[in-house]
């Protein structure tokens, strides 16, 4: 049975990469993008052999928790690959600004995002501490593959990786439509402004310059995170401390870690206080769609397995 419903839901998986990845190609033949080959060479190349390795464990050396461990990070290396250029095409949209929007959100809630860089200013070595949490997403991500797939819990790490998935595009189909600089710009800051340069001040230039046409380049490694509502860091937290939740061992640690991302992302991702609540609100609703897609995944193995022992 399960067997079966990991089949299903690997079908699933990939069939989402190459949908995304048509749609960037699409991209780059009727429209005025260029695509940047050399920056997908690596991945494809991981990929391909993750991939071998996973088919090899699968078929001929029967390893399911190495097949499962390689063929998912195999799924997670593809589609941030092509997901990357996907949000790029999202912000060449060029719909309207809704930062002050945003900014109204929070000031409506109380929160002040001025007086939290003016704390971290204070206090640069707490900063120095949020900022490496905040740039160890991509690790963390790994480390949720591995542990997930050597501990035996081969469905729950499709439902991590279908929750991922989920959240990439639903964060890229909201900031097509409602798109924003982030609060750095919004404020008119800079790094003369602060101690504090943050990790995502490169992609300025990008978003401005996809929206008014003057960046038409469609990258996979080295691609900038320009989505700022609804935040992808916070909501990816929320599906990190979901995944690896089963496992007793790991549970607070990632907890304490995570929250402690979540309060270095409105500094360093350039985020307002709206963003990452929105970002926790999506995780959630992708962790529950990815579980009920596992469940009829099961539903579907069972009935699969039933008519497999009436066939002659």
């Amino acid at each position: 049975m399960e067997r079966e419903a990991l089949r299903i839901l690997d079908r699933l998986i990939w069939g989402t990469v190459a949908a995304v990845t048509a749609a960037v190609l699409a991209a780059a033949l009727i429209g005025n993008f260029r695509i940047a080959w050399s920056t997908f060479m690596a991945p494809a190349l991981a990929c391909a052999i993750l991939v071998m390795g996973g088919c090899f464990y699968s078929r001929w050396r029967s390893d399911p928790r190495l097949a499962s461990g390689l063929l998912s990070t195999a799924q997670v290396i593809a589609f941030a690959a092509a997901g990357a250029p996907l949000s790029y095409l999202a912000a060449s949209a060029n719909a309207p600004l809704c930062d002050h929007w945003l900014d109204a959100f929070d000031r409506a809630l109380g929160f002040d995002w001025t007086a939290l860089l003016a704390w971290m200013n204070a206090a640069p070595e707490v900063y120095a501490v949020l900022r490496p949490i905040y740039l160890s997403l991509t690790l963390q991500m790994a480390t949720v593959v591995l542990c997930l797939a050597f501990s035996g819990r081969l469905l729950w790490l499709r439902v991590y990786t279908l929750a991922f998935v989920c959240v990439v595009l639903l964060s890229i189909a909201i900031s097509a439509v409602l798109p924003a600089a982030g609060a750095w710009p919004h404020y008119g800051l800079t790094g003369a402004d602060s101690r504090i340069v943050p990790a995502v001040s490169t992609s300025w230039p990008v978003f401005y310059g996809l929206r008014d046409g003057s960046f038409r380049l469609l990258v996979a490694v080295g691609s900038e995170g320009i989505i700022t509502f609804p935040s992808v860091h916070a909501a990816l937290a929320i599906i990190v401390i979901a995944a690896l939740w089963p496992i007793p061992a790991l549970r607070f640690v990632v907890i304490a870690i995570n929250l402690l991302m979540l309060l270095a992302t409105p500094i360093d991702g350039s985020h307002y206080f709206v963003d990452i609540a929105a970002g926790v609100a999506l995780a959630v609703a992708s962790l529950v769609a990815a579980r009920a897609i596992a469940e009829r995944a099961c539903a579907h193995g069972v009935l699969m397995t039933a008519a497999l022992a009436q066939s002659p």
